[in-house]
């Protein structure tokens, strides 16, 4: 979601970011924790939550193993190789970062990994999609040089007024 080395968030995990806050206001209901983690530098990382008005968990895992151990970053000589562990298959992938999602359970003082998913694996959490889906012409994807080509962030849109 957010290199170190970027300025800002990834553009495609900011439209997914998007719906965090709504969502995840009502998971400690159901004794459920919700946070977001990148590599990122806790400064950029805030800096960028903040420009984007986000209110949602999110924490830095420079500095440490966790997004490698979890397949969402990937080390250069095996991105150059085409190489990557991701969304469980070895492939070639384009940058060092990829989205995804785990889901952990905490038993005790044991933490288990009870889930993954990548790629679009996550479309189900993209509300931007769902009301997409339902639209006459769909996602409308087709023609792009690739899928999510007309995404920006959310504060770069231009004013439709």
């Amino acid at each position: 979601m957010f290199d170190p080395s970027w300025e800002e968030g990834c553009k495609s995990c900011s439209l997914l970011a998007d719906t965090f806050d709504g969502g995840s206001l009502h998971l400690p209901a159901r004794d459920v924790s919700f946070v977001a983690i990148s590599r990122a530098p806790i400064s950029k990382i805030e800096a960028f939550k903040k420009r984007m008005g986000w209110s949602f968990r999110w924490l830095s895992s420079l500095e440490t193993d966790f997004n490698y151990d979890f397949n969402v970053s990937f080390k250069p000589e095996d991105v150059e190789r085409g190489a990557v562990e991701y969304n469980y298959s070895k492939q070639p992938f384009p940058q060092l970062e990829a989205p995804g999602v785990s889901v952990f359970l905490r038993d005790g003082d044991d933490v288990l990994h009870t889930y993954s998913t990548y790629a679009r694996g996550l479309d189900i959490l993209i509300s931007t999609y769902n009301y997409l889906d339902l639209a006459p012409l769909g996602r409308n994807e087709k023609d792009l040089s690739y899928t999510m080509s007309w995404l920006r962030h959310h504060d770069r849109y231009r004013d439709p007024a």
